[in-house]
């Protein structure tokens, strides 16, 4: 049994990648009560807060890799992660509004829809969690059979998410920048690659007079 078989990742890694993802929530859940020595500080709400939003982001990103992943193993099991990774990033982009929601503002509707309406940063950030319900209500295998080609497009938000949850984090920090400036070169590099390799399959298929319809090794049609 190969480290990479099917059967290794289904009972192995998959597991693996399960606890690894569920571990930042564990932790951020025993701090908020203060179990096992764990702790929050003085305002465990915006602890909350903002360890369940960095953590949907890290895991955004951590899923916009998996495809340039397969280009560097030249092997498609790394796509056999991709779903977990974006709906765990989902998961915890959802975790982060409903803390805003119910513990930070008591389900004060008027107050959020105001927040919503007058601060850009979470303008954005309710823009980022609108588009990706659409990819976490279409994660099946069944809802890709039904909408065929058009799920691959629906997916493809997965980019504009990405720019609106680095553009949310910038926004939200007042003075040291530099830590969003990482996440914003992050997304630009993996956006780059992309692009990149697009245009030199059609500059490629162009010069062999053959259209772009070819996947790369690893590659599936999902576009992400």
């Amino acid at each position: 049994m190969t480290l990479v078989s099917a059967k290794t990742i289904a009972r192995v890694w998959k597991p693996l990648v399960f606890a690894a993802c569920l571990l930042p929530a564990l932790q951020l859940g025993l701090g908020a009560f203060a179990i096992a020595g764990f702790s929050l500080g003085a305002n465990p709400v915006e602890a909350l807060l903002h360890g369940l939003g960095k953590w949907g982001l890290n895991l955004l990103l951590i899923t916009l890799c998996v495809t340039p992943l397969t280009w560097i193993v030249r092997a498609p099991w790394p796509l056999r992660f991709r779903r977990m990774l974006g709906l765990f990033a989902f998961s915890y982009v959802m975790l982060h509004f409903l803390v805003y929601a119910i513990l930070d503002q008591g389900l004060a509707w008027n107050f959020i829809v105001e927040d919503i309406v007058e601060r850009p940063y979470i303008t954005v950030g309710i823009g980022a969690l609108l588009l990706l319900l659409p990819l976490a209500l279409t994660s099946t295998r069944r809802a890709m059979r039904r909408l065929g080609r058009r799920w691959a497009k629906i997916h493809q938000l997965i980019y504009p998410i990405a720019i609106l949850g680095v553009w949310h984090y910038w926004w939200q920090v007042k003075q040291d920048w530099r830590e969003p400036l990482v996440y914003a070169s992050i997304v630009a590099l993996l956006l780059g690659a992309r692009l990149v390799r697009h245009n030199l399959r059609k500059v490629r298929s162009a010069v062999a007079g053959k259209p772009t319809t070819e996947l790369a090794p690893g590659q599936t049609r999902n576009p992400i």
